[in-house]
């Protein structure tokens, strides 16, 4: 799987001064997925984000710069998309699209495991 390094360890930095987090990181998908408390946050998709934030938020989020829309089987997946470089070149831009995740990572359930 290629994804970004840097990237990564952009993610990885920022997140690891955020308290009282459990964080995992995992190859999955074809994405280097952070999870956060057990649930999908953000993910690494060659060098761009992949973003999981409150679907209410989807049409703001839609109009930024560099958003690409997320499709499930032909349909656009309401509350993820892909973000290119271009829209979070400055480190602002950077924590706003992390922090819109994990904002939404503290009331989404976790998802159950099927046996």
């Amino acid at each position: 799987m290629a994804y970004d390094i840097k990237l990564a360890d952009r993610v990885r930095a920022f997140l690891s001064e955020v308290p009282k987090i459990d964080i995992e990181e995992k190859e999955m998908f074809g994405v280097l997925n952070f999870l956060v408390n057990g649930k999908t946050c953000v993910c690494i998709r060659a060098d761009h984000l992949m973003l999981r934030f409150d679907p209410a938020l989807h049409e703001q989020l839609s109009e930024s710069i560099g958003y690409e829309p997320m499709y499930l089987k032909g349909k656009i997946y309401k509350g993820y998309c892909y973000m290119h470089s271009e829209g979070f070149r400055t480190q602002r831009e950077f924590v706003s699209l992390i922090q819109l995740c994990l904002d939404y990572n503290t009331i989404v359930k976790k998802t159950k495991r099927k046996k």
